[in-house]
């Protein structure tokens, strides 16, 4: 038992003075263990960001491309200017008001209506782009004032093509009115024929 004994400390002294010598050469080597396969110098790597483009759009609108072709020109129609009263046409007529403007003011002499404005109607697109001519006539009262009231298509053709331009148009009339006894009256039943024509 004693040689046991003796065998496990001398085998202690011998492993002791192993491990002092090992931790000895590792000292002198200057050599870690955990840097032990790494050589070569620490070299600092600084990634310098490239700088960033700041890109703008421009939010303006992009103006509209240009028309192919401008409209075409509405032809001014063609409508006579006469007025039919009773169903008589009447021929252009010369005007020579004799306007006497006294203290009381008013009308001072008698005389019947006369047309002062007219207004040329919108000629319709539907029958423009058809190429369709035709007439409207109308049958409407002066007033006191000279206005156009209650317009009536009497005759169209071809009919409800142009009837809303006509009555839209006479609507604009303006009229000297008619005078009996210095006073201005009403006149119903004036008739009017508007002529609608394309020119070339």
């Amino acid at each position: 038992m004693i040689t046991r004994y003796m065998f496990g400390v001398s085998l202690g002294v011998v492993v002791t003075f192993l491990l002092f010598l090992l931790m000895q050469a590792l000292i002198k080597s200057d050599r870690s263990a955990i840097t032990e396969d790494k050589f070569g110098r620490i070299v600092d790597m600084v990634m310098l960001e490239d700088e960033l483009e700041i890109q703008r759009k421009d939010r303006k609108p992009k103006p509209p491309p240009p028309p192919d072709e401008p409209p075409p020109d509405m032809p001014m129609p063609d409508f006579d200017s006469t007025d039919v009263s009773q169903g008589v046409e009447i021929g252009i007529i010369k005007v020579t008001v004799n306007l006497n403007v006294g203290g009381t003011g008013g009308f001072s002499t008698d005389g019947d209506y006369l047309p002062i404005v007219k207004v040329a109607p919108v000629y319709p697109r539907r029958a423009q782009t058809r190429g369709i001519e035709g007439f409207v006539l109308l049958e409407f009262v002066v007033t006191k004032t000279g206005a156009v009231r209650d317009p009536q298509v009497i005759e169209s053709k071809p009919p409800g093509i142009f009837d809303r331009a006509a009555l839209s148009a006479a609507l604009k009339f303006k009229y000297k009115p008619k005078v009996v006894n210095g006073e201005a009256i009403d006149v119903s039943g004036v008739r009017n024929r508007i002529i609608f024509e394309l020119t070339d």
